[in-house]
């Protein structure tokens, strides 16, 4: 790689922009208004065991998940996202399908454990109109991805390319999303995955989680900043255009 090159230009040419937002973790309300006030695409991301967010910070109706979880109402103007990483039975996933299309929540993530494809296959098939089941997240190599594509189990594929194989890998699983016409989107690691999503023909958006972004802002310099909810690439730094910040990393060194 050229000193001057980008990631994202060597991959597959130049892309400016790449839709970002999908997810926020955690009671961060002041975090949450942030990204809205960027123009994140989605208003609600809740994880097992957590409590969810509004975006707004506001108080809405609620139905119970675990216990001691709770769904908080979107913003009006957002679709809600929500992760379940496996926890409901089909026929539960499918009843909260149901209560979560009346919040607006367009993205249903792992409602049964990935490797439930036939749960999976029908909770596409039955959810209503307008939301997306999708997984992917736990795949480390392309037959994993390739069985859920053929099994018809998702309607967005995610893949992790600090797991399926770095960027090799991740381009594969595109490649796969483009034979399959399903798309696909990235899971957490937002700087890494920010040339490669510009790159990917199928991509859609890439996780905006807030756990890895604060990491990312505070090791690296470079980390990118959401504009009007989208990410661009820098152009005037190499490869994934990050510099590691080797005098603040010093603090976690081990003794």
């Amino acid at each position: 790689m050229a000193q001057s090159e980008q990631a994202f230009e060597l991959v597959n040419g130049r892309v400016e922009r790449a839709s970002a937002g999908k997810a926020v973790d955690g009671p961060e309300a002041a975090h949450g208004e942030k990204v809205l006030a960027a123009g994140m695409a989605a208003s609600v991301f809740t994880r097992d065991g957590g409590r969810s967010v509004a975006f707004t910070a506001r108080a809405a109706d609620t139905w119970p998940a675990r216990p001691g979880t709770r769904i908080a109402g979107p913003h009006p103007t957002r679709p809600g996202r929500r992760t379940i990483n496996g926890a409901y039975t089909c026929k539960q996933a499918l009843w909260f399908a149901e209560r979560l299309a009346e919040l607006q929540v367009a993205w249903f993530e792992e409602p049964v454990s990935s490797d439930d494809l036939a749960g999976l296959r029908l909770l596409r098939d039955r959810a209503p109109a307008g939301m997306a089941i999708s997984a992917g997240e736990y795949g480390y190599d392309l037959p994993y991805f390739r069985r859920m594509l053929e099994a018809g189990a998702v309607d967005i594929l995610q893949a992790d390319a600090t797991r399926c194989g770095g960027v090799t890998g991740f381009l594969g699983a595109a490649a796969l999303c483009e034979a399959f016409l399903v798309p696909l989107s990235s899971h957490c690691a937002p700087s890494l995955h920010l040339p490669l999503c510009c790159a990917a023909r199928p991509a859609i958006h890439l996780e905006w989680f807030h756990d890895h972004v604060r990491i990312e802002h505070l090791l690296f310099d470079g980390a990118p900043d959401p504009v009007d909810g989208r990410l661009a690439p820098a152009d005037d730094r190499p490869g994934f255009g990050l510099v590691f910040k080797e005098q603040d990393a010093r603090c976690f060194e081990n003794p």
